[in-house]
C-alpha cells in the first residue's frame, strides 16, 4: 500500500507521474463557500514553473490547473476538489539508460526494490514534477486561514548563505533564486551557472515563516503542529533535513539562553525571543513560525557516477535530460505549499476541539 494522502481534516491527495498525461491532486475536507477559481491557484503554479530562468530545468510546462470538481459558482461546496495540470513537454526518450541502470541518489534502486517494477520516465512519482500538486492545493489551504502569511525563500545554495543583515523581502520576488540578498543572488548566479555547465548541480537551504498564526493550534504529542511541519517538508522530493527555530543550534545554547523570555503585554505575552520558533510544546505561541530545510543536490546529473544496472553488473551512468541545477530554488514555492496546508489542517482540528480558529 502506498501513502498518497496527508492531512487529518483537510487532507490532500496527489495523483499522476512526471511523464503522464497529468498530474494533480484532490483537496478534501475544505469548508464550503469559500471563493476559488483557477484565478486563486495559477500564480503560485507560476512561481514554481519550469523554465522561467536558465537556472532551472528547460523543460516546458504552462503548468495550467483545471478545477475538475467542488465548486459551484465560484465556491467550494464542501465536497472533493479535484484539481488537474496536464504534462505537455515529456521527452521520455531521454530516459532510456536509466530503465537500464540506477542513477546513484535518486530513488530507482529503491523503487525496484519495493515494488520489482518502476516508471523510469523522469522518475515517476519520485520526480519533483509530483510537487507542482502540492502548490495546487496548498494555493486552496492558503484561502482558508487567509489571516496567515507563509512566505519563503532560499537561504543558501552550495553552501554561499545571505548575509541576514541585508535581508531585504521585496527581493525575493525580484530575482530567479527567491533570494531576499541581491549580492548573494549576484554570487549565485555564477556558481549555478558553474554546476551547471559541469555537468553537476548543488544543494540549498529554504527558510520559511509563518506570520498570523494564533497561539493555541497545534496538539500536545501526536498532532504537534512542529512535528506535523517536520513531517511535510520531509516529505518534499529531496529534502534531507528540517530545522524548526534555532533546530540544530539550539543544543549548543544553555537553558537561559534558550528561553523565549515573555514581559507583560497588551494582548497577552511579549516574547524577547524566538529560539523555539514559534511553537512551544507542539503548540503554536502565536510568534512567526520558523522552519529551516535542506535540499540535497539533483541526483540526475550529466557526470557520469560509478552505479549498477538492474541485473547487478558495474557499469555507469550520466542522466540525459533536462534537470535543475539546484532543485531547491524552486523548491520555495513547495515549502511554503506544504507549511500552508499544515496550518490549514491545524486551523480545521483546533476548530473541531475548542470550537474557534
Amino acid at each position: 500500500m502506498s501513502f498518497n494522502t496527508f492531512g487529518r481534516v483537510f487532507r490532500f491527495t496527489t495523483w499522476g507521474e512526471s511523464h503522464g498525461p497529468a498530474l494533480g491532486a484532490v483537496v478534501d475536507g475544505c469548508p464550503p463557500g469559500i471563493a476559488l477559481t483557477e484565478a486563486d491557484i495559477q500564480p503560485w503554479l507560476d512561481r514554481r514553473r519550469p523554465g522561467t530562468s536558465r537556472f532551472t530545468t528547460q523543460r516546458r510546462e504552462p503548468d495550467a490547473v483545471r478545477i475538475l470538481s467542488g465548486t459551484f459558482e465560484g465556491r467550494t461546496t464542501g465536497t472533493p476538489i479535484s484539481l488537474m495540470i496536464e504534462n505537455t513537454d515529456q521527452r521520455s526518450k531521454d530516459y532510456s539508460d536509466v530503465a537500464l541502470a540506477y542513477r546513484p541518489g535518486h530513488a530507482d534502486y529503491a523503487y525496484d526494490a519495493k515494488y520489482g517494477f518502476r516508471d523510469y520516465r523522469g522518475g515517476g512519482r519520485s520526480s519533483a514534477r509530483e510537487t507542482a500538486a502540492r502548490v495546487a492545493a496548498g494555493a486552496v489551504a492558503r484561502l482558508v486561514v487567509p489571516q496567515v502569511r507563509v512566505r519563503a525563500w532560499v537561504e543558501a545554495i552550495g553552501g554561499d548563505a545571505i548575509d541576514p543583515a541585508a535581508f531585504d523581502d521585496a527581493q525575493i520576488d525580484a530575482n530567479p533564486f527567491f533570494c531576499p540578498d541581491a549580492a548573494a543572488a549576484a554570487r549565485w548566479e555564477e556558481t549555478v551557472d558553474a554546476a551547471r555547465l559541469a555537468g553537476s548541480s548543488l544543494g540549498a537551504v529554504i527558510a520559511c515563516e509563518a506570520t498570523g498564526v494564533p497561539a493555541g493550534w497545534g496538539a500536545p504529542l501526536y498532532a504537534k503542529l512542529d512535528s506535523e511541519l517536520a513531517a511535510a517538508a520531509m516529505s518534499i522530493n529531496a529534502v534531507k533535513g528540517v530545522e524548526i527555530g534555532d533546530g540544530f543550534a539550539a543544543a549548543a545554547l544553555s537553558g537561559e539562553r534558550n528561553a523565549d523570555a515573555m514581559r507583560p503585554g497588551n494582548d497577552g505575552p511579549v516574547f524577547l525571543a524566538n529560539h523555539a520558533g514559534g511553537i512551544a510544546g507542539g503548540i503554536a505561541t502565536g510568534q512567526p513560525i520558523r522552519l529551516r530545510v535542506a535540499f540535497k543536490p539533483t541526483s540526475s546529473i550529466l557526470t557520469p557516477v560509478d552505479t549498477i544496472t538492474r541485473e547487478g553488473a558495474a557499469t555507469q551512468i550520466m542522466t540525459k535530460g533536462r534537470h535543475d541545477p539546484c532543485v531547491g530554488i524552486r523548491g520555495v514555492p513547495v515549502v511554503e505549499a506544504m507549511v500552508a496546508l499544515v496550518l490549514a489542517d491545524q486551523a480545521l482540528l483546533h476548530r473541531a476541539q475548542c470550537g474557534l480558529i
